[in-house]
């Protein structure tokens, strides 16, 4: 099949891979325009484009995909398929509907749960022992379309947002090429999304301000879904501290406060029971293991991680 493929994040690296290793031809690739990014503010390219100018793979770049131009562009290269994995944009009726085979999407979780933008970064959050990669035929909804294959894995107590999305990117690129073959022969039969939906919106810097109110099950579950990225954080005082890893302990205390402090233990009070940090990162330095971090700070029982941003 002739394929476009739309994608942005290091998450589509993987699929996109799949594709031109197979024996369908990508003719394009759709990803989002270039960034300013670091302090030098730098333009800098995504993960994918970089990929498909080595492959040297035509790649779009349209500012907003509902752009007429843009559309008669796609028009012209008259693909049989598209295929999109966390592109960015929501995809316009003229687009999805465009290919013969219209648009299958590789989304990361067990649809209807956790339709939109973030659904490893939820699932983490909410504490679930299982999730997964779909892919499904594009509707004009979000997330609302027939699913086609899905595959699920456990969630471990050591999994972040970062070290789920490189497993779950290598489970859904996996299971692209039996979906595109199922859909070629007419043996893979789309069925309806059955279930209760939920919904992951799209992250901002400010939502991984810590809430110590919180337990510290719940704590520490929000720190691994804030991990890497948009990272879960607190202060002492008026500096910041990123929290990148901590567990849940026993024992009780003053929400937020310091409970104990040894050379390589730090222990601070949630809403119920207490946590212990194990990775932290002050504002303006690398991450450090706890007990590097504590050997240059001189933190004491009674101060306190406050939630005022």
């Amino acid at each position: 099949m002739k394929i476009i493929f739309f994608g942005t994040p290091e998450f589509a690296v993987p699929s996109l891979k799949t594709l031109l290793e197979s024996n369908h031809e990508v003719i394009a690739v759709v990803t989002q325009p270039d960034r300013q990014s670091g302090r030098g503010r730098r333009m800098k390219s995504c993960p994918v484009k970089a990929v498909a100018e080595e492959a040297g793979i035509k790649v779009l770049q349209p500012r907003r995909v509902r752009e007429a131009e843009f559309i008669e562009e796609l028009k012209q290269l008259n693909p049989s398929l598209i295929v999109v994995v966390a592109y960015g944009q929501i995809l316009p009726a003229e687009i999805i509907h465009l290919p013969e085979f219209g648009c299958v999407n590789v989304h990361a979780s067990l649809l209807p749960k956790y339709r939109g933008a973030a659904p490893i970064n939820k699932a983490l959050i909410d504490g679930e022992e299982k999730t997964g990669v779909v892919t499904m035929v594009m509707d004009e909804g979000m997330d609302t379309g027939p699913l086609l294959l899905k595959e699920e894995t456990k969630i471990t107590r050591e999994d972040t947002a970062g070290s789920l999305s490189k497993r779950l990117s290598e489970i859904g690129a996996a299971r692209l090429i039996p979906t595109l073959k199922g859909l070629e022969k007419g043996s893979l039969k789309p069925t309806p999304q059955e279930g209760e939906p939920s919904y992951a919106p799209v992250m901002k810097k400010s939502d991984g301000l810590i809430q110590w109110s919180s337990s510290a099950e719940e704590i520490c579950n929000f720190i691994r879904g804030m991990n890497p990225w948009p990272g879960a954080y607190s202060f002492i005082g008026e500096e910041r501290f990123k929290i990148l890893m901590a567990f849940p302990v026993e024992g009780e205390g003053d929400a937020g406060r310091i409970e104990s402090v040894t050379k390589d233990e730090l222990l601070v009070a949630a809403g119920s029971g207490r946590i212990s940090i194990t990775r932290i990162q002050p504002s303006g330095k690398p991450v450090m293991e706890i007990s590097a971090f504590l050997q240059g700070r001189k933190l004491v029982e009674g101060m306190r991680f406050h939630s005022d941003d």
